[in-house]
């Protein structure tokens, strides 16, 4: 029987919404929630509203419900898909993916593979649009399976926050330092390392530099291969067309995408976040 494989991601991968429709992604949304009720990542609430409303209240977050990725599954079944790849941000920032994995479990009609990417935003959101880039090149879903563990290998994601004061209320600090260095107004370079941990990369003082280190880092990353280039903010759009008309600028530069952070991320990264992802094409 031939393969129909389809792609499910989540939505703090940032996919603008105009490529996940071309390419047929399917999004389940995290969720955002109030004192007075919750709201769908990125379908009820935007990133703006949740700056917004920061000064009066600060939401938590939550997973995708139940209900909303079963429905998703169902559809696929209903629309003929044979097989679904499931890519997920990092495992060591949300329980997402293990949420998820517990779901695919007790999917019947439909092979189902769920793929931990390790990273956030558009560094998870770049792996599912080659994901799905490979299916339409006709891939097999083994294929497919195999060349996203190889596109984690491939991948890098730097940003810089206005505060860490989001961070550390969520709990997502990880192994990023918040000091006295804030006082300073030190600004660190956050990456996600190997395991899915955010860490602190470099440290900065003040925001012009913090934009030019991460242009740097672009540039020393894309110096060694050919790169797609995802800048992504938060409620920082001046930043980060400064940073996009940096970064086009230098040459290996194969693809270059703009989008926004979703309200979950937002919520931990606060308003003033700007950054960018790297992937590696395998060109010279």
């Amino acid at each position: 029987m031939k393969e129909k494989i389809g792609i499910i991601t989540d939505s703090t991968s940032d996919i603008p919404q105009e490529i996940a429709a071309e390419l047929g992604i399917f999004v389940v949304p995290l969720r955002v929630l109030y004192k007075d009720g919750e709201f769908r990542d990125g379908i009820e609430i935007t990133p703006e509203t949740v700056y917004a409303n920061m000064v009066k209240e600060v939401p938590t977050t939550s997973l995708p419900s139940v209900p909303d990725v079963e429905s998703v599954l169902n559809t696929m079944k209903e629309q003929g898909y044979t097989h679904v790849l499931m890519i997920h941000l990092s495992s060591a920032l949300s329980g997402t993916y293990q949420m998820i994995e517990t779901v695919a479990e007790s999917v019947t009609g439909l092979k189902v593979k769920v793929f931990d990417s390790k990273s956030i935003s558009m560094g998870l959101g770049y792996i599912v649009i080659e994901a799905a880039r490979a299916v339409q090149a006709q891939m097999s879903f083994d294929a497919v399976c195999s060349l996203v563990a190889d596109l984690r290998e491939r991948l890098h994601v730097y940003f810089v926050l206005n505060t860490l004061e989001y961070l550390k209320r969520g709990g997502r600090i990880g192994k990023v330092q918040g000091t006295i260095g804030e006082l300073l107004n030190i600004k660190p370079i956050i990456t996600v390392n190997s395991d899915g941990v955010l860490t602190t990369y470099a440290k900065v003082r003040g925001q012009k530099q913090s934009l030019d280190r991460l242009i740097e880092i672009a540039k020393e990353h894309l110096a060694k291969a050919a790169g797609r280039v995802a800048v992504c903010h938060g409620g920082a759009a001046a930043e980060a067309d400064y940073i996009v008309h940096q970064i086009k600028q230098l040459g290996n530069v194969k693809e270059l995408i703009t989008s926004t952070v979703s309200p979950v991320i937002g919520v931990h990264s606060g308003p003033g976040t700007v950054g960018f992802a790297v992937l590696y094409t395998g060109e010279a």
